[in-house]
């Protein structure tokens, strides 16, 4: 059984993690009732015994212990990581796998990127190895952060180009959080454009998230949960946005409910690597079938269903409704259209009680209605994780490489573009050692050149299927 290790940097992708790790405790603690230390527990969690020194060996087989995540967590501002280590969750996370400051990084790409960057190197190489080690088959990076701050835009790259540095063998899948138009810092654009370059460049698969899509989300679910128009009960605990059965019963913050769609999304994700199915899907199988070409790595993301209802039977209509749901605009988790785009390639990761039939045969119901580029026409990787999520009897997670994903770029840089103008708020940045303007101009040219790469993709939508030309072989 592999490993993965989980990097969440800046507030964002610190209360991101946090909802991650309670949902997988709720979801381990719903199928192993004997509390026994078992290879899906291992995938993210150490069975360590501290009852001798408070940091004893790892102990591989047998009863549970104390149970630490395979994590580190970095902010440059203590408030999160203090509330963490103040909550039910407090004695999951190892305290020597903690990386804090006081002063924070100002909503600045620079200083996290540059300053902190610099300063903190050496003692963020030190913890992930030292996370390495722990693990016997490290196969996977897992970095949350967001784009639009400080840290988690600045030192989140950082962390993501060291990795590629100290650990070039193993893989690194990034879930990053866009900032919305109506975002409350004002520099984000300069933020998730210098973020994207880095993005570009250092890894293997990017998720990108959009704060909207998961705002309209939340607020769908929770109108269907409380209106009347449905013939069962909406079971409150099986909402995506669900915090039932968490470590404790605490005040939910705003932002939990959009969270904890996020946690779903890395739990999907992951089960194949933590259960058992007749068909599992390895992480590295993501990047090696859905990366044709290694700048394109953004997949867009679909989660459904987002509620269950409460009744017994689940007819195959419903099951086929998940499938063209997750296909839908008002499922993905960027403002996007996938139907109207174009598919490079598109993984079904499912959960649950369901059959390969099932699969193949909305596989073949959808196709018709969705395009495909002419050389990938059966662009499909499917998963079947037999261990459906808890409060649910099956789910979807939809990966798309598809063309969609170029609007928001192009709206980010329209944003970028408004403010790098007219030199607003440069100062900022340049005044940060290692800072200097030719780091704007690379870093949208990196972008224009991304988008245009999908502007080349898209030209071919709609056109004749013809094989692509060979190498011509001079005799």
């Amino acid at each position: 059984m592999t490993q993965s290790v989980v990097v969440q940097v800046g507030q964002c992708g610190n209360q991101v993690g946090c909802r991650f790790w309670d949902l997988a405790l709720r979801e381990h603690a719903d199928i192993n009732k004997k509390g026994i230390y078992d290879e899906a527990l291992s995938s993210f969690f150490r069975n360590v015994d501290t009852r001798s020194d408070g940091d004893g060996p790892d102990i591989y087989k047998g009863k549970i212990y104390s149970l630490k995540a395979r994590a580190l967590l970095i902010d440059m501002e203590e408030g999160v990581v203090n509330e963490i280590l103040q909550g039910p969750l407090r004695d999951v996370f190892d305290s020597k796998q903690l990386i804090t400051d006081v002063s924070g990084s100002g909503n600045n790409w620079a200083v996290g990127h540059k300053l902190y960057g610099s300063q903190y190197q050496e003692n963020i190489v030190e913890k992930l190895r030292k996370a390495a080690e722990h693990c016997d088959c490290l196969q996977c990076f897992f970095i949350i952060h967001s784009m639009g701050g400080g840290t988690g835009s600045g030192l989140g790259t950082f962390v993501l180009k060291l990795l590629e540095d100290e650990f070039p063998e193993v893989y690194r899948f990034v879930t990053s959080v866009y900032p919305s138009g109506e975002d409350d810092v004002i520099t984000s654009p300069y933020n998730s454009v210098l973020a994207m370059k880095e993005l570009n460049e250092h890894a293997d698969c990017v998720l990108p998230i959009e704060n909207e899509s998961l705002f309209d989300i939340v607020n769908k679910i929770h109108q269907m949960a409380n209106s009347g128009k449905l013939g069962s009960t909406v079971k409150q605990n099986s909402l995506v946005t669900s915090s039932a059965g968490r470590a404790k019963t605490v005040q939910e913050k705003p932002f939990d409910a959009m969270n904890n769609i996020l946690a779903n999304l890395l739990l999907n994700l992951t089960s194949s690597a933590r259960f058992e199915g007749s068909l599992n899907m390895d992480l590295n199988e993501i990047s090696m079938n859905l990366v044709p070409f290694p700048r394109l790595h953004y997949l867009v993301s679909s989660l459904t269903p987002l509620y269950t209802l409460a009744d017994v039977n689940v007819p195959s209509r419903r099951l086929d409704q998940m499938f063209s749901d997750a296909f839908s605009k008002d499922h993905q988790l960027i403002q996007a259209d996938p139907r109207h785009s174009l598919y490079l390639a598109c993984a079904l990761l499912v959960r649950g009680n369901v059959q390969v039939s099932d699969l193949r045969r909305n596989i073949e119901r959808l196709k018709p209605s969705l395009h495909f580029v002419s050389w990938n026409q059966e662009g499909w990787k499917t998963s079947l994780c037999s261990v459906p999520p808890v409060g649910h009897s099956h789910s979807l997670l939809a990966l798309a490489n598809n063309t969609c994903v170029k609007p928001t770029f192009i709206e980010l840089k329209d944003r970028f573009m408004k403010l790098y103008k007219k030199k607003a708020h440069l100062h900022h940045y340049l005044h940060v050692d290692g800072m200097e303007q030719s780091c704007f101009s690379e870093a949208i040219s990196s972008l224009s050149d991304l988008i245009e790469e999908y502007n080349e993709l898209d030209a071919t939508k709609g056109g004749p299927r013809t094989d692509p030309s060979r190498l011509k072989i001079a005799v």
